[in-house]
């Protein structure tokens, strides 16, 4: 039976709320029923959403010009690359590589989507949480102060590179603070990620150096609570 938007929202899951799958897409696919789906677009990369040298304050114009321009760009790459090689797999019939390539499509795949929500997760300007974000917060962690202490001690504890994740699991209907090494390992699957700090040593060390703690308390001097609010209201329906 066709899928309507709602049953397609929900199987897309993170992917159209963090804004990877739009809604036209979306509903481009649920129109046409049981006819098979033009091909999917290769992965671009996003332009930021604010100039280079925007949140100078926490992070330098250097940084994050090679962390876009060269590190996101490069997920963008790799992720497409190996949809590439294993589509010529399936044509083939030849899967000798699929492990090493499913490693990759989660690799670069995770790098790209968590770069996607990192660019809008930050802002240069004055935001703080409020409305039922606020509240979700003093629901589950106790205090807005309470989940900075525990985002940013979990950030800053990260084993060697990876991400601090808010997440929202629709399981429980509830947030979590997650550690992702890489990008995609000790993940739970089915979370929303809704705020992520990336710290991987290229995301910090022109201006900090090996000072990841100093960086991740400046993050909190950027941070968009607004974008943070909408990607929470768009899991949580």
């Amino acid at each position: 039976m066709p899928l309507n938007r709602r049953e397609l929202l929900t199987g897309m899951g993170p992917l159209a709320a963090a804004g990877w799958i739009g809604l036209s897409a979306i509903d481009a696919i649920a129109q046409e029923g049981e006819k098979a789906p033009a091909e999917a677009a290769p992965y671009t990369l996003p332009p930021l959403p604010y100039a280079y040298d925007a949140l100078e304050a926490a992070i330098d114009k250097e940084t994050m010009t090679l962390h876009h321009d060269i590190h996101h760009a490069g997920y963008v790459k790799g992720l497409n690359a190996a949809l590439e090689k294993l589509d010529a797999a399936r044509k083939g019939n030849d899967y000798a590589a699929v492990k090493a390539l499913s490693r990759e499509v989660a690799f670069h795949g995770s790098g790209h989507l968590l770069h996607c929500i990192f660019w809008t997760n930050m802002t240069p300007e004055k935001t703080e949480p409020k409305g039922t974000l606020k509240r979700m917060l003093e629901r589950d962690f106790g205090s807005v102060d309470a989940f900075k202490a525990h985002f940013g001690n979990a950030a800053k504890q990260v084993e060697a590179s990876g991400w601090g994740i808010l997440g929202w699991e629709p399981l429980s209907r509830r947030l979590l603070v997650l550690e992702a090494e890489k990008h995609q390992n000790l993940t739970v699957w089915g979370v929303h990620p809704l705020l992520v700090i990336d710290v991987w040593e290229h995301a910090y060390y022109v201006k900090y150096r090996n000072r990841r703690a100093e960086y991740v308390d400046a993050f909190w001097n950027v941070v968009n609570w607004d974008d943070v609010a909408r990607r929470l209201d768009a899991a949580a329906r």
